[in-house]
């Protein structure tokens, strides 16, 4: 049996490379903002969000609840969302204000 420190490290692992893929996610929510920007698209699409909660629920094989991952895409669609807005924000800025 293995010990609580290890369980913890294996843990810590799981997190940092959540944390890596977390950002790799903010990243291609940049790039497509850049798309969205470019085809004159809003930041916010519901439907896609919807979309990406529908493929989350299909992928999830427990113990996590479909309603407890729900909340968890939420807040990282939220995020991505976010940084979506303020990427388009910053690029429409003149040079002299960035």
């Amino acid at each position: 049996m293995s010990s609580i420190d290890e369980w913890r490290i294996k843990i810590d692992d799981v997190d940092r490379k959540l944390v890596a893929m977390l950002n790799l996610r903010a990243q291609y929510a940049d790039e497509i903002g850049k798309i969205k920007e470019r085809l004159g698209l809003e930041a916010y699409s519901p439907e896609r969000e919807h979309e990406v909660v529908e493929n989350i629920l299909k992928s999830n094989t427990g113990p996590l609840s479909d309603a407890a991952l729900q909340r968890l895409f939420e807040r990282i669609i939220d995020e991505s969302r976010r940084l979506e807005r303020e990427a388009m924000i910053e690029r429409k800025k003149p040079s002299s204000q960035k």
